[in-house]
């Protein structure tokens, strides 16, 4: 499933590729967020033009709307969609995580809420997996508690305690479920949690190594806590998971953090910063972010990146957005978080480079400085 092309020689960063039964994808990855099996604002077309070979969806808002009827009666996932690459899905973990007021957690799982009209559902560790076998998923998660920030350490024990147990479960469950396709190539990835507290994510990481997973998750990241604690749980988590697995930081995906966690050995990145940034108009250039709403590019008639190659930059300058922007015009919207995705997938491919050609370090100080040059106020 994971196959490792080179190994950095100045750091713990690595090139390599996830085979899954939709084809290869080129590592390190950074998965743009279909929650709702569509990229906000994006097509399927649009996606694949820019080289998108890997996108996450969401198990909880897919099971609530359009329902597991309806993905079944399609097909599954890929063909309700007419997606013919991968797809990873959430387990719904962060939901739960974000629904405290709307969630009770039990040993045998959780009684949630619905968002949408407030009708009571029940997820357990086999519910999830079930779900996800339905859905036709190439990679699922793990259902886990992702505590809170700050959390104290009694409550992130017994979340790490909670999340273990789910994690034998979800396995036992993909294996001997009566949905389970004998002939699907389905994989599955535990959840490293633990919270802040160092000793208690090394005890996660051993345990949910002994279940033998594809992949390995650091989840319970970008929940509030300080970049430098996220940073130094990454630093000393990654390098204890096994060398021939994916390993995945979930909901990070800023290019400063890409660069820093590649550089400590994660694979794969999943974050909603390019579509959610450009929709409240920001672009992400290689000389830095810039806002597209402000009065200096009302009459700027270059692209938002120069060199940039994609669809956008083609065809539009920047005053044109300013001014689709400043109108309400849906357009705006689709434009910069185009712009954005062909961004995060041209970093990819240069850091992919940079570890190959063993210059990493030289990489990513150049990008940082050219990365710092616009000063917009976002």
């Amino acid at each position: 499933m994971f196959e490792i092309i080179k190994k950095s020689k100045e750091n713990n960063a690595r090139a390599g590729k996830i085979i899954t039964s939709h084809g290869e994808v080129s590592t390190p990855v950074f998965m743009s967020v279909a929650t709702q099996a569509a990229v906000k604002t994006i097509s399927n077309e649009e996606l694949r033009a820019i080289g998108t070979e890997l996108f996450i969806a969401n198990t909880y808002h897919l099971y609530l709307r359009p329902g597991m009827d309806t993905i079944e009666a399609a097909g599954g996932l890929h063909k309700f969609m007419n997606w013919e690459r991968s797809i990873i899905t959430d387990s719904g973990g962060f939901q739960v995580y974000s629904m405290s007021e709307l969630r009770k957690i039990s040993a045998e799982g959780v009684e949630f809420q619905s968002h949408i009209d407030g009708s009571t559902h029940f997820f357990s560790p086999e519910k999830v997996i079930d779900i996800q076998i339905q859905l036709g998923t190439d990679i699922m998660m793990c259902f886990d508690e992702c505590p809170p920030y700050p959390s104290t350490r009694d409550y992130a024990k017994k979340s790490l305690d909670l999340t273990l147990d789910w994690a034998k479960k979800c396995k036992d469950q993909l294996m001997n479920s009566p949905l389970r396709r004998v002939n699907a190539k389905q994989r599955l990835f535990g959840i490293v949690q633990g919270s802040t507290y160092m000793d208690l994510r090394r005890e996660s990481a051993q345990k949910t190594i002994d279940l033998d997973f594809d992949g390995y998750a650091i989840g319970g990241l970008a929940v509030g806590e300080p970049q430098e604690i996220s940073k130094d749980v990454v630093e000393k988590i990654a390098p204890l998971l096994p060398e021939n697995k994916p390993r995945y930081a979930m909901g990070v995906g800023t290019p400063e953090e890409i660069w820093e966690y590649v550089e400590r050995g994660i694979d794969m990145f999943d974050c909603v910063l390019p579509t959610r940034n450009g929709r409240n108009g920001q672009a992400l250039t290689f000389s830095g972010k810039l806002n597209i709403k402000n009065a200096r590019y009302a009459r700027d008639f270059g692209p938002l990146d120069n060199g940039c190659e994609c669809p956008v930059c083609a065809e539009y300058t920047r005053a044109y957005i300013h001014h689709l922007f400043r109108c309400g015009e849906l357009l705006s919207l689709k434009l910069l978080s185009l712009h954005n995705l062909y961004f995060m997938l041209k970093l990819m491919k240069l850091i992919r480079i940079a570890v190959i050609e063993d210059n990493f370090t030289q990489s990513k100080v150049e990008f940082m400085e050219k990365y710092s040059l616009i000063k917009d106020n976002n």
